[in-house]
């Protein structure tokens, strides 16, 4: 049936079994695909019947769908004619991950970080409003991103401009990576406790059309009725506080209850928020079995039998795992912080033995930055575990609340640089950049997974804050713990050689490494630094490397504008030697999702990049000489 789907017109004239071996068929299709390209699957798998439901009553693009996040839009990507594309999905030149504008116009935004839908919905809404557009905007928002600040900041101003054409619908799992945490989710589990509400104001407005009342009598008798009802059995919710219109909820893989439900909040034209209640991962036994994500991403070539990837490697967020469980135990004042990322960012097995210094504060980046602040202003040695393209989300914390108050926070930023198939939105190619201009800010990158657990050991006994990056990458092995700490802002000459250098940072030093020994078989002596500090930089840059060699090409895996390159350069030039610099990195645009090892290519950064930068500095150092 699904070769059939070009437009969500086509399911539109579908009867209810037609649409059940639908909704069979695209979780077919699901784990197929996902277990090959690799992606988000359980949250797809949750929202089959919520999206084919969304598809009949709302008509995109006319009606705007804004998906948050984007990672759950697989079926809508389905309902709107990409089937046949499903086997590029998250490849080079392939189907995005995410939503995504130049793909479809029924994609609207090309969101994954979390929160952000109902702001973008209500700016849909009232331009539309204004501009005497016709048809709803409609939000879909996981519980999970429920708990970031900016969806109480739309909700607020939701509640105070009251479009009467905007529907906001909670896709309640219970879970965002993990278990969603914090006082909403309970508040939305005690809603679902209790679905007497729903059943009964149903029978009674039933009832109401049997009594003896016409006109406005009858409107206010049915008034009384149902809000009376509402007092006995339903707590007021945060919503109907707020003075927006509150239903649900709703079993989330009911269509026609689904439909209903939908139907009655776009007829109502208040702003109205539909609860519907979704099992994460349903219909996929491996998912609905694994308590810790439920399969929430998948790495491509998965065994869509057991749900397990064929293989498995070490990664850098496996090592800082074992090292802040060694930290951890040696150090009974450090605390783990995560934005509901506690599995991807490594940070399990400290939460298990550690739990009462282990907090999840929920999709909730500023909030985390600060909370660490308080902690490690009452004497507790903060670890923040967070995705480098999520940091930017608290940056403004992060100068103000950590590093004003010089307080020793860690901030450990795993999915530096490239990072591959997630695309534009989870690339951390802006950290070097946006964390070099905050003062009192130490900032290291990691050549390997001995120099990542040193550095975790030198920020532990700093006395100010430190931020330490690393990649999406695998290592060969966990160094033997505790790694002794490296002191701080000393960079390490690996080789030497008379006619040029390559100043590296972070994975860029063994990709320089490789070029030396190319350039080397082609009579060029090339040396290579690790120079592991961005902030501060060794003070011997300027005395040592800058005077010895006629070249200095610098590397990173990080936007050259502002970056480790700028740096050495800003440094160089008071005393005329920026002029011997040759910058390597990425350029002032977003970088589509793709395979690292290509993309990285793709702008220079391999060993062969490398090498012929370096060829051509010198070439025309020798046309010019």
């Amino acid at each position: 049936m699904l070769d059939s789907i070009q437009s969500p017109a086509d399911i539109r004239g579908l009867d209810r079994d037609q649409l059940g071996r639908l909704a069979a068929e695209i979780r077919e299709f699901l784990v197929t695909h996902v277990a090959k390209t690799g992606g988000h699957l359980s949250p797809n798998l949750g929202v089959v019947e919520l999206t084919l439901a969304i598809h009949r009553i709302f008509h995109s693009p006319d009606d705007a769908i804004v998906w948050d996040t984007g990672h759950q839009a697989y079926v809508h990507k389905l309902l709107t004619g990409r089937a046949a594309a499903f086997t590029t999905l998250r490849q080079p030149r392939g189907l995005s991950g995410y939503p995504n504008r130049s793909e479809s116009p029924h994609d609207l935004v090309e969101n994954s970080h979390a929160s952000t839908s109902l702001s973008y919905a209500l700016g849909l809404a009232e331009a539309r409003l204004r501009n005497g557009t016709p048809g709803s905007v409609v939000a879909i928002i996981g519980d999970g991103a429920l708990t970031g600040g900016m969806a109480y900041e739309a909700l607020n101003q939701i509640a105070h401009l009251r479009p009467p054409n905007l529907v906001i619908v909670i896709n309640d799992n219970g879970r965002s990576y993990a278990p969603t945490v914090g006082g909403l989710a309970r508040h939305l589990a005690q809603l679902k406790a209790d679905p007497r509400y729903e059943r009964l104001k149903e029978e009674i407005a039933h009832r109401l059309r049997d009594l003896p009342l016409v006109g406005a009598q009858a409107e206010e008798a049915a008034h009384r009725f149902k809000e009376s009802l509402k007092q006995l059995l339903q707590p007021n919710t945060v919503f109907d506080s707020l003075g927006l219109k509150y239903v649900g909820p709703c079993d989330g893989h009911d269509l026609e209850a689904l439909e209903d439900l939908l139907g009655r909040a776009k007829r109502l034209r208040v702003p109205t928020v539909v609860h519907v209640v979704t099992e994460k991962g349903r219909g996929y036994g491996p998912a609905i079995d694994d308590e810790v994500n439920k399969l929430h991403q998948v790495s491509a070539h998965t065994d869509p039998l057991s749900g397990r990837p064929r293989t498995t490697e070490l990664t850098y967020t496996d090592v800082f795992g074992e090292a802040i469980l060694s930290a951890g135990a040696r150090h009974p004042d450090v605390v783990a912080i995560t934005a509901a990322m506690a599995s991807s960012t490594g940070l399990l097995d400290f939460a298990r033995e550690f739990p009462d210094r282990f907090f999840d504060v929920g999709i909730c980046e500023q909030h985390a930055v600060t909370f660490a602040a308080g902690l490690a202003l009452a004497g507790r040695r903060p670890v923040l575990c967070i995705y480098s393209t999520f940091l930017q989300r608290a940056f403004d914390q992060t100068i103000m609340d950590v590093c004003l108050h010089r307080l020793p926070v860690v901030f450990v930023l795993d999915r530096a640089g490239v990072t591959g198939p997630d695309g534009p939105s989870h690339h951390g190619v802006f950290d070097l950049s946006y964390l070099r201009l905050i003062p009192n800010l130490r900032i290291a990158a990691p050549a390997d997974a001995t120099e990542l657990c040193a550095l975790l050991e030198t920020a532990l006994s700093s006395d100010g804050p430190v931020a330490i990056r690393y990649p999406r990458a695998t290592v060969p092995a966990t160094p033997d713990l505790p790694v002794e700490p490296l002191p701080v802002g000393r960079w390490e000459e690996l080789r030497r050689g008379g006619d040029a250098c390559i100043l590296a940072i972070g994975r860029m030093v063994e990709v320089a490494c490789v070029a030396a020994d190319r350039l080397a078989s082609e009579g060029i002596a090339c040396g290579v630094v690790n120079a592991r500090w961005l902030k501060p930089m060794d003070p011997r840059l300027v005395g040592d490397w800058a005077r010895r060699y006629p070249l200095l090409v610098t590397a990173e895996d990080n936007v050259l504008a502002g970056g480790f390159g700028s740096a050495v350069l800003e440094v160089l030039a008071p005393h005329g030697l920026a002029g011997k610099v040759r910058l390597a990195g990425l350029p002032d645009r977003f970088l589509a999702h793709g395979r690292q090892a290509e993309i990285l290519a793709e702008h220079g950064l391999d060993p062969e990049g490398l090498a012929l930068t370096v060829r051509s500095a010198l070439a025309e150092q020798a046309r010019t000489a």
